[in-house]
């Protein structure tokens, strides 16, 4: 199958514009070094409905997700727009390099596919994909996700348990470790308050004290983040 570049880290089948209800599986991988990713969520949706959108400001059910790893305010979210969800396929965290899977999901009368799960460890980031037309040809669809910035929380890559409620400064959990302790804090401000691009983790190498409880040799990322394959049967 040829396939046309038409935007960074997206490839589609060339011709492949028109959507009706499909059924599709998706494999969702892990391309970061030492990131985590909070139970994902997959939403089968409308052209009109967006779980997240650049240069805008995030939503109370995008914050809770991206600050501390909870579905439930996008799953309301999901219900009230008639949406199809896959709500945590992987059962759990899914680690640097592993993949998880969709099977045979029949999206019905959706045309578009949105994924999200929270970064860890990141105070308020979140890889994303958002409103994706599904192609009504047959075929396999590979794309790279990028890890955004929700605009919710300063990045100050501190380590403090209790810190996932929305509103809470702070990283809630840091499953790859090697983290450190009693930092500064990067900062304590953003100026951008949409979603946006995340810069990364900014980190230190310093086990106690300096600006970040986060290592920069472990915990640094730069996008992408996951590598997305979607069949449509």
């Amino acid at each position: 199958m040829r396939l046309t570049h038409i935007a960074a880290g997206l490839c589609i089948a060339a011709g492949a514009v028109q959507t009706q209800a499909a059924t599709i599986s998706v494999e969702i991988t892990n391309a970061t070094h030492s990131i985590h990713f909070t139970p994902i969520l997959a939403v089968a949706h409308t052209e009109a409905n967006h779980l997240f959108r650049l240069g805008e400001e995030a939503s109370d059910g995008l914050q809770m997700m991206a600050e501390g790893g909870s579905l439930d305010g996008l799953l309301t979210l999901a219900d009230s727009i008639g949406a199809d969800t896959v709500a945590n396929p992987a059962e759990g965290l899914l680690a640097p390099g592993a993949m998880t899977t969709i099977a045979s999901w029949d999206t019905g009368d959706a045309d578009r596919l949105s994924i999200v799960a929270m970064l860890l460890p990141t105070n308020d980031g979140f890889v994303g994909l958002d409103s994706w037309q599904i192609p009504s040809e047959p075929g396999t669809y590979t794309l790279t996700l990028n890890g955004y910035d929700a605009g919710t929380e300063a990045n100050d890559e501190l380590i403090v348990d209790g810190s996932g409620a929305p509103g809470t400064p702070g990283i809630p959990a840091n499953p790859s470790g090697n983290s450190g302790t009693m930092g500064t804090g990067v900062t304590s401000e953003e100026s951008n308050t949409t979603v946006h691009i995340h810069r990364g983790n900014v980190g230190d190498t310093m086990v106690e004290g300096g600006a970040s409880d986060l290592d920069s040799r472990v915990h640094r990322w730069l996008n992408p983040v996951a590598k997305v394959t979607i069949t449509v049967h």
